[in-house]
């Protein structure tokens, strides 16, 4: 399961993580930001915290996760 880890992970122009918000995130700002890590993991971070946790996947547990998005297993979730 990813791990919480205390620490900014810089993003933007320059060295260190570039992080990628959705195309589909709302203009109120309600959305996550992911970056690749060193080690070829993955970084998850709230956008609106970007000084936060940040969770961070194994190569094994974020495809894991993308394939459950993939076949809708999360789709019951925020349910309106």
């Amino acid at each position: 399961m990813g791990t919480p880890m205390p620490g900014r992970l810089p993003g933007g122009p320059g060295p260190g993580p570039h992080w990628v918000k959705s195309s589909l995130s709302f203009a109120n700002g309600n959305c996550v930001e992911v970056t690749g890590l060193p080690e070829g993991g993955v970084g998850v971070r709230n956008s609106r915290d970007p000084d936060g946790l940040v969770l961070r996947f194994t190569p094994g547990e974020w495809k894991a996760f993308l394939g459950g998005v993939r076949n809708g297993e999360f789709d019951g979730f925020c349910q309106a």
